[in-house]
């Protein structure tokens, strides 16, 4: 299932379904005042620095994504930019709840015709975590799957808002060749809520499940983006321990053993660290990610702990011994805040050994693999992170002819 683009419609019904959910879960007080406080921003900043920026300023001295971006991609991405920074975590997450995603995925859908989601999707509860199976079809066994992690800070996302990416992930993978791909994707438990280890705990769990299902770990690729990339990269840490993390047990106990590949958008390398850095482009904000990331951690590690903050891993055998078989692809832009990071956490993995591919995007910002798919216009250009992602995918896990092994399959259905 591939939609189009998101329109100036698809957004005037988000925000009709954004507004109630506001006044009920945050207030309607709290709601109009952040709605005042933003009124300035609205009507006075974002469209004299958007028309300034686009077609008073040279071009040379736009910012790079600017430089790239079509008028509707640099309008919301100004927006963007601006409730990141500007909007509290609370207000947030309900712009990505199940609540507001689940009815704006129907309505793109009927807007493209779909009655019934084509591609089969059910929640799943487990002990102590919870995710959303995706699969071509249920009844059989799958010849690929996908462990994947979202982001929002730990304290905003969730799979819902990331239904229609992975639906369309889903069909890319069809359309590469794979018969019967699957993608898990977890619920983790979001900030204030809880903080570390509880959200590595319910990672590890939820991929002790993806294992039973797969059955093949040569067949599980596992992956995420910006503050999900980072609890994928924990999670490969905890496989390639020698000691039991905070009473998680390690791939030494014979179940957790190692996936085909990792592939990571714009991952999150460092909780805190002084190589972040704001850029004109990026709508992420690093006062603000640094105060996520205090929270994350809690108060039951340091901030530099490895297990809660990957980047500050500095042993080559640690890492070498956690690869997965088929390595690392990780892709992001130059523009965004975690870039340096990034940077260093791709030489430290290709001096220790570590397969290793990477796509440093020309101008890019944060998770734009993601943002693109709802915000380009084109299908070639909406699509081109997904497919270039895919790309590797079957270059380093090839299609096996499992056929109907299974003796239970995924066992889900279709979600109303």
């Amino acid at each position: 299932m591939i939609l189009g683009p998101v329109s100036y419609l698809d957004c005037i019904v988000f925000c009709i379904l954004l507004a109630p959910q506001l006044i009920w879960r945050v207030g309607l007080f709290e709601t109009l005042a952040c709605v005042l406080r933003a009124l300035p921003f609205l009507i006075v900043e974002l469209p004299t620095a958007f028309i300034r920026d686009r077609y008073l300023v040279r071009r040379k001295h736009r910012s790079p994504f600017v430089q790239r971006a079509s008028p509707f991609e640099d309008f919301v991405i100004r927006c963007v930019r601006y409730a990141f920074t500007n909007i509290p975590p609370k207000v947030g997450r309900v712009f990505f709840s199940k609540q507001v995603a689940r009815p704006f995925l129907r309505f793109r859908m009927l807007r493209h015709g779909y009655l019934r989601p084509p591609i089969s999707w059910s929640e799943h509860e487990g002990d102590s975590f919870r995710g959303i199976w995706l699969i071509r079809n249920p009844e059989e066994s799958p010849d690929f799957v996908l462990y994947y992690a979202h982001g929002g800070g730990f304290s905003m996302g969730s799979t819902y808002f990331y239904l229609e990416f992975l639906l369309t992930w889903l069909s890319v993978l069809t359309l590469s060749g794979y018969k019967n791909p699957a993608i898990f994707a977890l619920e983790y438990t979001l900030v204030p809520e809880a903080s570390f280890p509880t959200q590595l705990h319910e990672t590890i769990r939820g991929y002790r499940h993806v294992l039973s299902k797969a059955k093949d770990p040569s067949i599980v690729c596992i992956g995420g983006d910006s503050a999900g990339a980072l609890l994928i990269l924990s999670l490969l840490l905890q496989i390639g321990s020698k000691e039991e993390l905070n009473g998680t047990k390690s791939h030494h106990d014979g179940r957790l053993m190692k996936p085909a590949l990792a592939l990571l958008i714009s991952p999150w390398v460092t909780l805190v660290s002084p190589r972040h850095r704001n850029t004109k482009s990026d709508f992420l904000d690093v006062q603000q990610l640094h105060r996520y990331g205090r929270q994350f951690a809690g108060g039951s590690v340091s901030i530099n702990e490895a297990a809660a903050s990957p980047g500050s891993c500095k042993d080559k055998t640690w890492w070498k011994r956690s690869s997965p078989s088929g390595g690392v692809f990780i892709t992001y832009g130059e523009e965004e805040v975690f870039a340096p990071e990034i940077d260093e956490l791709i030489q430290l993995l290709r001096e220790s050994g570590v397969i290793i591919g990477s796509k440093r995007a020309s101008g890019g910002i944060h998770a734009w693999p993601v943002a693109s798919l709802f915000l380009s216009s084109s299908r070639k250009e909406r699509l081109y992170g997904l497919t270039t992602i895919t790309k590797e995918i079957r270059e380093r896990i090839p299609q096996q002819n499992q056929g109907n092994c299974s003796d239970e399959g995924i066992g889900v259905h279709v979600s109303d």
